[in-house]
């Protein structure tokens, strides 16, 4: 499982210009399973992307069709974790497509 950390290097006025097609993005891949949850940060600097079940190198390919990246608007942080505590409920909800 992967944190995704988006920086913005552009002004928000930038940003605001890919958004809809990021978001165009952003559907396609929770659409996939890839992605579980994503976000703005608080104060809006970038955002954050949950992504499962793709290897390091498939979510380096992912990432780089995100517009934000083509356009070079956003950077990128990759955190690989392995979750194994979880608030009740969620586990199965998190893991159980991972098995699909």
């Amino acid at each position: 499982m992967f944190i995704v950390l988006l920086h913005y290097l552009q002004p928000l006025a930038v940003v605001e210009k890919h958004l809809a097609e990021h978001r165009k993005y952003l559907d396609r891949h929770f659409s996939l399973g890839h992605f579980v949850t994503s976000g703005p940060q608080v104060p809006r600097i970038g955002g954050v992307i949950l992504a499962r079940g793709l290897s390091r190198p498939e979510l380096d390919g992912v990432l780089a069709e995100d517009p934000f990246y083509r356009e070079k608007v956003a950077q990128y942080q990759v955190i690989e974790f392995e979750p194994n505590r979880f608030a009740e409920g969620v586990q199965a909800a998190l893991l159980g497509k991972l098995a699909a």
